[in-house]
């Protein structure tokens, strides 16, 4: 008798990051739900790609919640009067948005909840990134721990696992993982600051990052860029 695929909640942006991740998820014999958030952020035009992102995968389903971080602001990606830098930045920049990953999971937990899913998997990454305290390792393995306690999946033995598959590799190698996974890295955006036909702005951090990785993997970068 063929086993029952497991079922997996996965964060989907619409970014490079994101859908390697749920390549990689598909790969390993998931049967994948899609979570993708409108939370007031500037590259709304990120859903698009979600959207996109999710047709091809052939997913099991895919929601958009619906929030507005920019209510509490503090973020040049939900605050329109802050600036996104187009230029490297010493610690945490301004493109932070306060306890974004951790608002993101407590949903994709509860979705799993409900779905009686054993796994959430998230796209974060801990060595080509931006400085942003909810990517590192620690902060994974302390909600994993949170996870397990504060639900009934938990307290009756069915953990919940969360995983970043993404967390110690650079862009160049997530870059290269995901080709060999035939992901459609054109219909992905990573850009803070695209105009509005989506085209990306070429100096934002997220950017560079995405610019540098294509050019260490020796892999042609399918992005729109305004500079170009």
């Amino acid at each position: 008798m063929k086993q029952q695929a497991r079922k997996a909640v996965v964060l989907l942006s619409g970014g490079l990051d994101s859908a390697t991740t749920l390549a990689i998820a598909r790969q390993a014999g998931f049967d994948c739900y899609a979570m993708s958030f409108d939370y007031g952020q500037r590259h709304r035009c990120e859903l698009v790609a979600a959207q996109n992102v999710a047709k091809q995968a052939a997913v099991i389903a895919h929601k958009t919640i619906r929030l507005d971080l920019g209510e509490i602001g503090g973020s040049a990606l939900t605050d329109n009067a802050i600036h996104v830098p187009k230029a490297a930045t010493q610690g945490i920049p301004v493109t932070y948005v306060p306890a974004r990953n951790t608002v993101f999971l407590a949903l994709a937990l509860g979705w799993a909840e409900v779905l009686e899913a054993s796994d959430i998997f998230i796209g974060v990454n801990a060595v080509d990134y931006s400085g942003y305290p909810d990517c590192r390792p620690e902060y994974i393995a302390a909600f994993q721990r949170m996870a397990n306690l504060a639900t009934r999946a938990g307290v009756e033995g069915h953990d919940i696992t969360i995983n970043a598959p993404l967390i110690h590799l650079t862009k160049a190698q997530i870059i290269r993982r995901g080709t060999d996974l035939e992901v459609d890295y054109s219909l992905t955006i990573s850009c803070y600051d695209p105009d509005e036909a989506g085209r990306a702005c070429g100096e934002c951090d997220s950017c560079r990052l995405r610019r540098d990785g294509f050019q260490q993997a020796e892999i042609p970068d399918p992005t729109r860029y305004l500079t170009d």
